[in-house]
């Protein structure tokens, strides 16, 4: 008799388990080209449980990461081709320089500028703070992928003379 209460006090417990796992689901995401880069895995290794509020989840995708529920408000990628000259804003926060592309806005893909492989963040303004978010991110940016480059204002550079 007692062997039966402790199978089903564990049965029930593996059902609540279940259920309770089934709540938060996997964010389905897409590797970038160059995830498999050691600096991606130096960087993910380091990402916080939570960001602006929003708790972790798990992502199917190598080099990536994901927060927010039921919806997902930040998604990182690392591994993405980094960009090349713009003229988009870029902006430093974090200690990392950040090229926005406000082309979705209030949702927003901003990738770092100067660093390989860069890293992408893809995030809801109006469920998180993008400042918040990249200051959060970048000192784990900065101290796993090395700068190669800064961005520079096209009013500060000079004309050529010639």
């Amino acid at each position: 008799m007692r062997a039966s209460r402790i199978l089903a006090a564990l049965v029930t417990a593996v059902a609540l388990t279940g259920s309770l796992a089934a709540c938060t689901s996997t964010v389905s995401m897409d590797a970038a080209d160059d995830a498999n880069d050691p600096l991606c895995a130096d960087v993910i290794v380091r990402l916080p449980g939570t960001i602006d509020g929003q708790d972790r989840r798990w992502t199917d995708a190598q080099a990536t990461g994901a927060w927010g529920d039921p919806d997902a408000a930040i998604l990182l990628t690392c591994g993405v081709t980094p960009p090349g000259p713009t003229e988009a804003r870029c902006i430093t926060i974090g200690g990392v320089d950040w090229v926005v592309d406000e082309s979705e806005a209030p949702k927003y893909r901003i990738t770092t500028y100067g660093r390989t492989p860069a890293v992408e963040v893809f995030l809801d303004n109006e469920v998180v703070g993008s400042n918040n978010v990249l200051d959060r991110l970048g000192p784990i940016v900065s101290g796993a992928i090395p700068a190669e480059s800064a961005c520079v204002d096209s009013e500060s550079v000079l004309p050529d003379e010639g």
